[in-house]
């Protein structure tokens, strides 16, 4: 059974475009573990989740990005969408923020096409990892090496290809922050 993840704070960076279910379900998941969920975007408000190519529900923005502090989270959830990854990958402060969690060996949970965010961060040279399958050419020039897998782990990063995948990410984002909690412990 999975630990209790009370005491953990998840960041999840998204905007508009974002693909619903690739965030609301690890949020839904994470929740009913105890850890708790902040979304992160470039603007306050609401951002418009798509299911695919179709626009779904709006959802509400907990904190701007930008000023937003990584010593504050012990992981962070990238959530895939085309348009939203394609928006983050630009964005300094998406950069800014996933290089700290990463040079701090925090967990980092990304599905879909939100490695690209992590590619423009210049973060996955020599990573073993996944991606929705159009983006695997960008994953492997950008000197990672791509498999096609429901979830890869790689040290402190879980990957995962796409909404069907998400039981499988799910379970190894909870592996990954069960064994932060084990080491908060210790």
């Amino acid at each position: 059974m999975m630990s209790d993840l009370k005491g953990i704070r998840v960041a999840i960076l998204a905007t508009d475009g974002v693909e619903q279910a690739e965030l609301t379900e690890p949020r839904k998941f994470l929740g009913q573990l105890g850890a708790e969920t902040t979304l992160l975007s470039p603007k306050a408000g609401q951002i418009q989740a798509m299911q695919h190519d179709e626009k779904s529900e709006k959802i509400k923005v907990d904190r701007v990005l930008e000023g937003a502090d990584p010593n504050e989270f012990d992981a962070v959830l990238l959530p895939g969408g085309a348009l939203n990854a394609d928006k983050l990958r630009v964005n300094k402060d998406a950069q800014r923020f996933v290089q700290a969690i990463d040079r701090a060996q925090k967990p980092v949970a990304v599905i879909c096409h939100a490695p690209w965010l992590l590619i423009s961060a210049g973060l996955t040279k020599g990573r073993r990892m996944t991606s929705y399958h159009t983006i695997q050419d960008d994953v492997r020039n950008s000197g990672a090496e791509w498999t096609d897998e429901q979830m890869v782990r790689d040290r402190n990063w879980v990957s995962s290809r796409q909404p069907s995948d998400i039981p499988a990410f799910n379970r190894g984002i909870a592996d990954l922050l069960t064994q932060l909690v084990s080491k908060k412990a210790a």
